[in-house]
C-alpha cells in the first residue's frame, strides 16, 4: 500500500488534509504518529509581505519534521506564486502544494483558492510558473468544480498533468457547497482514469467502510482525511488496520485516547505559547469531548463551559484531565 508522488514513496494510502487554523505542527505531529503517510502543512498566503509575520511563521513547515515536508501556497499570480515556491524550497519544503480548492469566502473574492477553477488560463499559467521554480515536485488539490453546473475538475485534472503536477488531491464537493451536502467520486473516477499521475480522493471519508468503498468505486491512489480527524487523529490508524488485513477496526483504549488529548493539549501550549496556545486548544479539546461524550450533551456543555474560561496552560490540563479520568472510572466515555 504505497503511492509514489515525485521522488518520494509514501507507505499508506490514508493523507492528511491541510487545514486552515487546524493541520498546525503538533496536529501533524499526532497524525503521522497515527499513521498519516503524509501531512501538508497549513494553507500559506504567496504574499511575500507576509512571509515574516507571526502567523505565517507559526503555520510552516518545521525542519524537525520527518521529510518530505509539504507547504500549501494560495495565491493568484503566478509569479507571486513561483517567487514563493523558491522561497518555501530554499526554507527546507521537500513538496510545495498549490491550494484551488478552498471555498472560504475571503479567499474566493481575492480570486483565489477554488475561484481559480473558473479561469483555466490563469490554472495553466500559476501552475507552469511554479513547477518551472523549484526543483522539489508540485501538487495540486481541486474541487470538483464552481458550482453544480460548472463541474470542470477533469479539465483541471488534464492542465495539470500538461503542466508537470506530480499528484492531484480532488475534493468530491463544489466550490459552491463548501462542505455541505454530500461528496461525489463519480468526477473522481473519470479523472483517474483519464490522467496517468496519482489522484487522491476526498471528501467524506468518515470510516473503513467509507474508504474502501471510495477507493474501490474511484481506483484513486489514496485518500485525504479532514474534518474527520478532528478530536480522533487515532482514525488513522482504526481505517489503515482495516484496509491492511481487511478485519472490523480495533478500537482504541480509553487510557490511550486520554493520553493523545493531552499531549496534544500540551503541545499546542508549546507551539503557541501561554495566552495564544490555550486559546487554540479550545477548539480541540472540544472536538475532543464531543468524540469521547458528545452523545451526552448536557455533560458535554457543563465541561466545555468550565474548561473554556481556564486562562493558564497548567490549569486547563490539569482541570481536562481530572474530568476525564473520573468519567473514565464512572465509564462514561467511549
Amino acid at each position: 500500500m504505497s503511492i509514489k508522488i515525485g521522488t518520494y514513496t509514501f507507505s499508506g494510502k490514508l493523507f492528511l488534509a491541510p487545514m486552515a487554523g487546524i493541520t498546525d505542527l503538533p496536529y501533524r505531529q499526532i497524525c503521522r504518529h497515527y499513521g498519516a503517510a503524509h501531512t501538508v502543512s497549513e494553507m500559506l498566503s504567496s504574499d511575500s509581505t507576509l512571509q515574516k509575520s507571526r502567523k505565517t511563521q507559526q503555520r510552516a513547515i518545521n525542519l524537525d519534521e520527518p521529510e518530505p515536508r509539504a507547504t500549501q501556497l494560495v495565491g493568484t499570480e503566478a509569479d507571486v506564486m513561483a517567487k514563493a515556491a523558491r522561497l518555501n524550497e530554499t526554507n527546507g519544503a521537500n513538496i510545495i502544494d498549490i491550494n484551488m480548492g478552498c471555498p472560504a469566502k475571503k479567499v474566493c473574492n481575492k480570486a483565489a483558492g477554488s475561484a481559480l477553477m473558473r479561469d483555466t488560463k490563469r490554472v495553466q499559467e500559476i501552475l507552469s510558473a511554479v513547477v518551472a521554480a523549484v526543483q522539489i515536485p508540485v501538487t495540486l488539490k481541486i474541487r470538483s468544480g464552481w458550482a453544480q453546473n460548472q463541474r470542470n475538475a477533469l479539465e483541471i485534472a488534464k492542465i495539470a498533468e500538461e503542466s508537470g503536477i506530480t499528484s492531484l488531491a480532488i475534493h468530491g464537493r463544489t466550490r459552491n457547497q463548501a462542505y455541505t451536502g454530500y461528496a461525489e467520486y463519480e468526477t473522481i473516477r473519470q479523472i483517474k482514469h483519464s490522467i496517468s499521475i496519482p489522484v487522491i480522493a476526498n471528501g467524506d471519508v468518515c470510516n473503513a467502510a467509507d474508504a474502501q468503498f471510495i477507493l474501490d468505486y474511484t481506483s484513486a491512489d489514496a485518500l485525504m482525511l479532514g474534518r474527520i480527524t478532528q478530536g480522533q487523529p487515532w482514525i488513522f490508524k482504526q481505517i489503515n488496520d482495516n484496509l491492511e488485513t481487511g478485519l472490523s477496526p480495533q478500537t482504541i483504549d480509553p487510557n490511550e485516547k486520554i493520553e493523545t488529548l493531552l499531549w496534544h493539549i500540551d503541545a499546542i501550549h508549546r507551539h503557541y505559547g501561554t495566552d495564544q496556545g490555550v486559546r487554540i486548544a479550545r477548539k480541540h479539546i472540544g472536538w475532543y469531548l464531543f468524540r469521547l461524550i458528545g452523545q451526552k450533551q448536557t455533560l458535554l456543555q457543563l465541561l466545555k463551559k468550565e474548561i473554556f474560561t481556564i486562562s493558564q496552560p497548567d490549569e486547563q490540563l490539569s482541570v481536562l484531565e481530572k474530568h476525564l479520568r473520573k468519567l473514565l472510572m464512572t465509564r462514561e466515555l467511549d
